[in-house]
């Protein structure tokens, strides 16, 4: 019974790999500019395509009349819950320029 309950923590402690996908969550036509997210929690280890927000953040500048995307700035992953033992939720945002009008 302690082994199970051993093994139990450790796979929990050491996360499961989690596939996620990118949501465009806003951003500005006027501006050409693009934002998108995904929310994991603490026993996650996202795993992502990079080129599905790529894709995404094309789309939705080609929509609004712009050829292209790029990223910029980087990825942002403020906390999103807390608990008494820390951090437990996360959303990572990444910003995309749209391109060629």
């Amino acid at each position: 019974m302690f082994r199970i309950l051993l093994v139990f923590i450790a796979v929990s402690v050491a996360g499961c790999a989690t596939p996620k996908q990118w949501s465009a969550i806003g951003g500005s036509r006027a501006d050409g500019t693009v934002r998108l997210a995904f929310e994991y929690g603490a026993f996650e280890k996202p795993q992502f395509e990079p080129g599905q927000g790529v894709k995404l953040a094309t789309e939705r500048c080609r929509a609004w009349g712009y050829t292209g995307s790029e990223a910029f700035g980087g990825a942002h992953q403020p906390c999103t819950a807390r608990n008494q033992y820390g951090c437990v939720a996360w959303r990572v945002f990444a910003d995309f320029q749209c391109t060629g009008r």
